[in-house]
């Protein structure tokens, strides 16, 4: 755990043959938080019964926020051009926020699907770790002065919904330039006071996907944090994630059909079992004191409805939903809060479901989505998957325990110290 953090990462861009958008260039931009501990300490750190007893089981806070991995990025531009900017977040726990100085933006896609132009104006945008979101920028058709790009890291995440104060000094921002002419001064950063965050739920994609219906099979996830043999885990339904001695795809392979859609053979992965094809509504209702950016692997998902702060739980009613809703992968759920996604159950694999917090993926925040196991069972298994597994002293058939039926003996179940991988 914790690859990316240390730097195990970098953009990766599919590009649209025939987007439905012009511009003359386009660049792409990384927002993350960075440690100077690598992460293997931090975990075991933030994973120590100590964390829980004298800190409360908060998450070690990140020295700086970097711009394409550095502290002094620039971006080259021309006059009169209309750029793409591709807003990466690469962040490990806070969201970021960011503007160019004095240059308009316009969204046009979030999560690799293109969205109606939405006109950002005044207001401010916000993503969270894992989200991408790109946006088209006119430059200045007079290249005497260049502009700064600001970005901050989210210190309501860090800070105020833990309940700590702000360490003296501390500086959540970064700085990087629109470089117009090389022979010009870099000008300082805007100051800015106040946020008015533009809201991506209310985005339409450019196609106009109708809303999935009728909903064929809706699962409701409690989501929060406890702390479990005196170390800091988070929950779903009252279950924290743990890796188990075979791997659930091997499992939903070799357990047979009388098993496979048994949720008890996979043990404390958090299962949750889909049917091919069915159209799947899932609410997320937190149940903790700060934001979560989840994440689903395998598909694109609707954004019902999304509370604002404190908005409660859902109470079945869906208030002012949109009939082509937005599409997204990662949506950030409010503290004390909820959002409703809906997405349709045609890509059968194993697939996690999961706070794209790094942190809070080690301390247990995943649900593993078992898509159609009855539609996979002609998938291959690479021998060289198969190897690693054997390396590793990992099984590679059976029940999560590497036993048959349901006899989970000796399946992950106990929380210890440390990085549990």
């Amino acid at each position: 755990m914790g690859q990316y953090p240390d730097g195990l990462r970098g953009p990766l861009v599919v590009h649209d043959p025939s987007p439905p958008f012009q511009w003359d260039d386009e660049f792409t931009v990384t927002l993350t938080d960075w440690y100077h501990q690598e992460m293997p300490d931090l975990l075991n750190q933030y994973q120590s019964t100590d964390n829980a007893q004298n800190n409360a089981g908060n998450e070690p806070v990140p020295e700086v926020a970097l711009i394409n991995d550095s502290t002094q990025s620039q971006f080259k531009v021309l006059p009169g051009k209309t750029y793409l900017v591709r807003f990466i977040c690469l962040g490990n726990w806070p969201g970021h926020a960011f503007l160019f100085d004095d240059h308009e933006m316009t969204v046009v896609e979030t999560d690799g699907v293109w969205v109606e132009p939405y006109s950002v104006g005044e207001r401010n945008i916000r993503i969270a770790p894992g989200q991408r979101m790109s946006v088209l920028i006119k430059t200045k058709d007079d290249a005497s002065k260049n502009y700064a790009f600001w970005d901050t890291i989210d210190i309501n995440m860090m800070f105020v919904y833990q309940n700590k104060d702000i360490p003296e000094g501390y500086n959540p921002n970064a700085t990087a330039w629109l470089v117009y002419d090389e022979s010009l001064p870099l000008p300082p950063p805007p100051v800015i006071n106040e946020f008015d965050f533009i809201d991506d739920v209310t985005f339409v994609p450019y196609d106009r996907t109708p809303i999935l219906e009728p909903v064929d099979h809706q699962i409701i996830l409690n989501t929060g944090h406890t702390t479990i043999n005196g170390v800091s885990r988070f929950t779903i339904n009252g279950q924290t994630f743990l890796p188990q001695q075979v791997p659930t795809l091997y499992t939903a392979l070799t357990v047979g059909p009388k098993y496979y859609n048994n949720p008890d053979v996979y043990g404390d992965v958090n299962p949750l079992i889909l049917k091919h094809n069915e159209v799947v509504e899932i609410v997320i209702n937190n149940f903790h004191n700060n934001l979560h950016p989840w994440h689903l692997h395998g598909h694109q998902f609707q954004v019902l409805q999304r509370s604002d702060v404190d908005g409660g739980f859902f109470d079945g009613y869906y208030a002012n939903v949109s009939a082509t809703p937005v599409i997204r992968d990662t949506i950030m759920v409010q503290n004390n809060g909820h959002a409703v996604i809906r997405f349709r159950a045609d890509n059968p694999g194993v697939w996690l479901l999961h706070c794209h917090i790094e942190w809070h993926v080690e301390a247990g925040f995943v649900v593993t989505v078992i898509e159609a196991p009855d539609q996979l069972q002609d998938l291959y298994r690479p021998a060289d998957h198969l190897r690693i597994c054997d390396a590793y002293g990992s099984p590679t058939s059976g029940n999560a325990a590497g036993k048959q039926g349901t006899d989970l003996q000796g399946a992950n179940d106990y929380i210890y110290e440390g990085d549990s991988g």
